[in-house]
């Protein structure tokens, strides 16, 4: 047996024997027991779900969903939970064992990415699902999580289906709301403009929707380093492309872009770096950045302000 399954063998029997006490715990609450991977989808629970669920993410602001291992306090929570809502589309690359796992401790899981048509998504022929799993980049995807999460609850939660689906639809109408802000900031960038470079290519789908030229150092996931030659391949594309500036990511060690930032400026161009943006996680719980709506209308604002 490989030491890895091993390990999560012996986390899960850990899990199961602490099991009963959350599931305890639960019942005095009466709310269904709801965990979550990413923090865009804890967000968007947490938007639906209110204090009719009990909710728990698992990552938090600046994690990286490529690289997360679960810890035995996860999969006590993924074993004692009631739904789990992921991403899927093998964003969380390191859970997947976990996930199979929990099949006989978990009553439901819902990887809300495998739910799309995959005829409209991304293909990527160098991604474990062959498919760009970033898809909460567009915000049309996005809304199909929202009535995910709410037939979920509501079919789990009859006794309060009205509330989650009046939830659902507010959180709709806020997501239509930024929808028209963004692209309003957007059409202020001329289309030649519209270049993002940035530490992976995390943001294809919302180049896709809002015609950018979107080029990423590492590839879609960070589970790979990029080398010396993505580097000088990516700092003469900025050269012959004009590119003024090129964005860290919250979630990625910035190193990357810094290399790729004097990479171009020992070729005598002159480029900055025009901020970080928040592609794999959210911001701090708490800050407007620590919202799905606030970091994509933060991360617009950064884009086209310096690329301007």
């Amino acid at each position: 047996m490989k030491e890895s399954g091993l390990k999560y063998i012996v986390i899960f029997l850990f899990a199961l024997s602490v099991l009963s006490c959350k599931n305890d715990t639960a019942a005095k609450s009466g709310k269904l027991n709801v965990v979550t991977t990413t923090s865009m989808i804890t967000d968007l629970v947490k938007n639906v779900g209110g204090d009719m669920i009990e909710l728990q993410g698992l990552m938090g602001a600046g994690v990286d969903p490529h690289l997360y291992k679960a810890s035995a306090g996860d999969v006590t929570k993924l074993t004692g939970a009631d739904i789990i809502f992921y991403n899927g589309l093998h964003l969380e690359g390191k859970l997947v064992e976990v996930f199979e796992k929990m099949h006989s401790a978990t009553k439901e899981q819902v990887a809300l990415g495998e739910r799309l048509d995959k005829k409209t998504l991304i293909g990527s022929d160098y991604f474990a699902s062959n498919y760009d799993p970033h898809v909460w980049f567009n915000i049309q995807y996005f809304k199909q999580f929202v009535t995910a999460v709410v037939n979920t609850l509501s079919e789990k939660d009859p006794n309060n289906s009205a509330n989650y689906s009046a939830n659902g639809e507010a959180y709709i109408q806020k997501l239509d709301a930024l929808e028209k802000e963004i692209k309003g900031i957007i059409e202020t960038l001329p289309k030649e403009k519209r270049i993002l470079v940035t530490a992976h290519d995390a943001f294809n789908y919302f180049g896709k929707s809002y015609d950018f030229n979107v080029v990423g150092l590492q590839g879609l996931s960070t589970a790979t380093e990029a080398g010396v030659q993505d580097v000088q391949r990516l700092s003469q594309f900025i050269i012959d492309n004009n590119v003024k500036a090129i964005f860290i990511e919250s979630s990625v060690p910035r190193r990357t872009i810094e290399a790729l930032e004097a990479a171009v400026k020992a070729k005598d161009h002159e480029v900055i770096i025009g901020g970080s943006l928040y592609s794999d996680a959210l911001g701090n719980a708490g800050t407007v950045e620590g919202t799905y709506i606030g970091m994509f209308t933060y991360n617009v604002n950064t884009i086209v302000n310096s690329l301007k």
